[in-house]
């Protein structure tokens, strides 16, 4: 294969991950929309027998605009299983934190998972699921505990007298649901005898923060999911700025649109609201989580939520529900993708295809397809740094048939390039027939112009696809290998300090050997991929320096990506080395006085 076919899908690759990343850090924020006042869709409201409560008049069955927020201190009930705890608040009726039992929430001195467990919600907006627009019973209010079970809690609040809103969550597990799910409903009882109407409202989703310091917010987002797909706005599309303009930040962002599941999410985590009925829209908001990190430092934000919802008037003395499962755990495709509680496509969350192109395809099929696999491997081999190498090799030699035919393609055109250069330089002055003269060359020597591209094209979609599951994998969250304590962040292993180069994305110069291995076998993989004749001095150029662009480029990735990066490399040395010992491919023929004879001796018929 010469350098060019080997430039192109290199190129390819860089592209991919650059335009993910840069767009992450400079690409303006959209306009935000306007909310629209009509209604999309809403709970159904359910008649009931008449309760005792104060009866209103006409003019007197809507709710105060404003209610003072209580002084009350709030009071606290966790409910647990094996994999989390909840503690729900009277603040809101809702959800404080849920605390993940089976991740860490940091390493300890010795590279180890410590003891302390990660908590989702804290910091936080508000609490989770709690009211954002319900005077009177929204974040600000303070219910009253009702009762509360082993895996159950029940809130209850009035409001001016005429609704009672009664709040039940269920934490789940065994065959009623996945054990990170907690199922919730709300109930509006009318305590009039008119209707009463109820405004838009919305629910909190809880809010995600960023991983650590080294998480530069390509992977801190809130999104929805519904029948066209998923989208995803990233925190730092709220920021304001832009690699070419300047933009204010944004103090929130609506999506308008009928809404299956609603999630924020960070690399290796998310909180997923699914309704039983769809919302009507998505607000979405950056939080300052750090008050000690200046405003600039984007670091020092996390992402936060609220699912809109309509509300139909409710009938005299009657009652409206409106229900939800709400997911709080790792983002682990097995899991999410299990359909008999998972039933609304809540996996999407994944998004296995954050690139510019090809996404339905690596969405629906790659990314599940590679997680698939590299679970299966890592079932025979208990460590996912040489399932991760394994799995590289697995996806090389599948892939080698067309690295091979790209090979003898590309070795072809470049035998044939004197030949092309003799007829154009023959008829320089009659380029129609200087193109003849090359499809005859061609078609001759049964060469297609694109065979070294068209096998890069079939191939690159596994080999992104794979990245794109490598780097939100919650699995290689803490996993050890070798040397590297974290697959899921840099194999540092010392560190100079803190440094600014906000254009690599660095913000702490260290030394992490991966990405040097991989920089290092991908220079040496260029040198023996042989240079095709009349190459461009730009392009050589080019194809000398990006390895290097490669590598500083990839520096600050997580360890689990430069090992897959590093084999990869490694991998394709000696495939380069088969590819250079293949017998050289032999011509038809030569190009003759008038540019179309003499290409193949024809027989007489």
């Amino acid at each position: 294969m010469d350098k060019k076919n080997t430039a192109i899908g290199v190129l390819l690759l860089v592209a991919a991950m650059l335009a993910f990343y840069f767009s992450a850090k400079f690409s303006p924020p959209p306009p935000k929309p306007v909310i629209p006042s009509t209604p999309v869709t809403s709970p159904v409201a359910t008649n009931a027998a008449p309760a005792a409560g104060p009866a209103h008049s006409p003019a007197d069955t809507t709710l105060s605009a404003a209610q003072p927020a209580s002084n009350a201190p709030a009071e606290y009930v966790t409910l647990g299983n094996d994999f989390v705890n909840v503690r729900f608040t009277t603040a809101g009726g809702a959800i404080d934190h849920v605390e993940l039992k089976k991740h860490s929430a940091t390493l300890d001195a010795h590279g180890k998972p410590s003891d302390a467990r990660y908590t989702l919600n804290a910091p936080q907006a508000a609490p989770a699921l709690s009211f954002g627009t319900l005077p009177g019973a929204d974040k600000d209010a303070r219910y009253e505990l009702v009762s509360h079970t082993a895996n159950t809690v029940v809130y209850r609040i009035v409001v001016d007298g005429k609704l009672e809103v009664t709040r039940r969550y269920e934490l789940l597990g065994g065959t009623a649901g996945d054990p990170y799910q907690i199922r919730h409903e709300t109930t509006f009882r009318n305590l009039t005898a008119q209707a009463l109407p109820l405004p838009r409202t919305s629910l909190n989703l809880g809010t995600a923060a960023p991983l650590g310091p080294l998480d530069t917010g390509m992977y801190v987002n809130a999104g929805y999911y519904n029948d066209d797909g998923t989208e995803f706005i990233r925190r730092d599309e709220l920021a304001g700025g832009g690699f070419f303009t300047s933009s204010p930040p944004l103090p929130f962002m609506d999506k308008i649109a009928p809404v299956t599941w609603a999630a924020v999410k960070n690399q290796f985590f998310a909180a997923i609201l699914t309704p039983d009925e769809p919302g009507v829209g998505l607000r979405i908001e950056r939080l300052k989580i750090d008050p000690l990190k200046p405003v600039e430092d984007r670091s020092a934000y996390a992402i936060t939520g609220e699912l809109l919802v309509d509300l139909k008037p409710i009938p005299a003395s009657g009652s409206a529900k409106w229900s939800a499962t709400y997911y709080v755990g790792p983002k682990e495709y097995s899991r999410l993708s299990a359909t008999d509680h998972f039933k609304k496509n809540e996996d999407k969350v994944m998004n296995f295809a954050p690139f510019f192109f090809n996404k339905i395809f690596l969405s629906q099929y790659v990314g599940p397809g590679m997680i698939w696999l590299l679970a299966k491997v890592h079932s025979f081999i208990p460590n996912w740094g040489w399932a991760i190498v394994v799995m590289t090799i697995l996806l090389k030699v599948v892939t080698l048939p067309f690295t091979l035919a790209a090979s003898r393609s590309a070795k072809r055109m470049q035998k044939l390039m004197p030949l092309i250069q003799e007829s154009r330089e023959k008829y320089k002055d009659n380029p129609q027939k200087a193109q003849e003269a090359m499809m005859r060359i061609y078609k001759e020597n049964k060469v297609n112009p694109l065979g070294g591209c068209i096998p890069i094209l079939i191939t690159m979609p596994l080999f992104i696809g794979f990245f794109a599951v490598l780097q939100g994998a919650a699995e290689l969250r803490f996993a050890p290998f070798l040397w590297a304590v974290d697959l899921s962040a840099p194999d540092t292993v010392y560190s100079f300090g803190a440094v600014t180069l906000p254009l690599l994305g660095l913000t702490h110069l260290n030394i992490n050997i991966l990405p040097i291995i991989m920089g290092a076998t991908m220079i040496y993989q260029m040198k023996l991929t042989p240079t095709a004749p009349n190459v461009d001095p730009a392009q050589a150029t080019m194809m000398k320096f990006m390895p290097w662009m490669f590598a500083l480029f990839c520096y600050n990735f997580a360890s689990a990506l430069a090992l897959y990066s590093s084999i990869n490399a490694l991998f394709s040395i000696g495939q380069q080395m088969f590819i250079n010992k293949m017998p050289e491919p032999q011509l038809a023929g030569a190009v003759g006085s008038d540019g179309l004879k003499n290409v193949t001796p024809k027989k007489k018929r």
